[in-house]
């Protein structure tokens, strides 16, 4: 794939929650931001820092009191709007593997299924991120490409918008900001 490039696909899986198979669809993008790892790694393992780089439209908020140490088996609370219906979300991080790879899943959400592997990799003097999202929601086709596929496609093209802008290049000679 090459930078800022997003990929779509789907396979079929049998659901824990009921008989019918649940059809799994798959989200994968990158994004190459001209900051090092050890730089860009801790703004993603901050949890506060999703308010920021997801689109307004979702009105979405971390819940979660104080601060949220990241590690293997932490949960995540948070609210949010999709087409103006609240949802409360909580996600476990299922792996942490600091300044290269973490994985967050839906316990609970408006998702049948998410499973979402972040990947960090040294690139260009820069950091490659990568996202691979699977997930699945109640509805069938005509949901996906009329509503969801295309809603999760805006919320990546919105979090890539936003990072380019935090991770800007910085003038030679210029440490990064405090």
């Amino acid at each position: 794939m090459r930078r800022g490039s997003h990929r779509v696909g789907c396979i079929r899986t049998p659901s824990r929650v009921d008989t019918q198979p649940m059809r799994i669809h798959l989200h994968e993008s990158e994004l190459w931001l001209p900051r090092p790892r050890s730089e860009v790694f801790p703004f993603f393992a901050d949890a506060r820092n999703l308010e920021r780089i997801t689109p307004p439209m979702l009105n979405f908020r971390v819940l979660n009191d104080g601060p949220i140490p990241m590690r293997e088996g932490t949960l995540i609370d948070y609210k949010l709007r999709v087409r103006g219906v609240p949802f409360r979300w909580r996600t476990r991080i299922s792996h942490w593997e600091p300044e290269t790879r973490f994985v967050d899943e839906q316990l609970r959400g408006p998702y049948r299924r998410w499973h979402h592997t972040h990947t960090f990799e040294d690139m260009d003097g820069g950091t490659l991120c990568r996202d691979r999202v699977e997930y699945a929601y109640l509805g069938d086709v005509l949901v996906h490409s009329w509503l969801v596929q295309k809603d999760v496609e805006k919320i990546f093209a919105y979090r890539a918008k936003v990072l380019k802008e935090i991770f800007s290049p910085l003038p030679s000679g210029h440490d990064a900001p405090c």
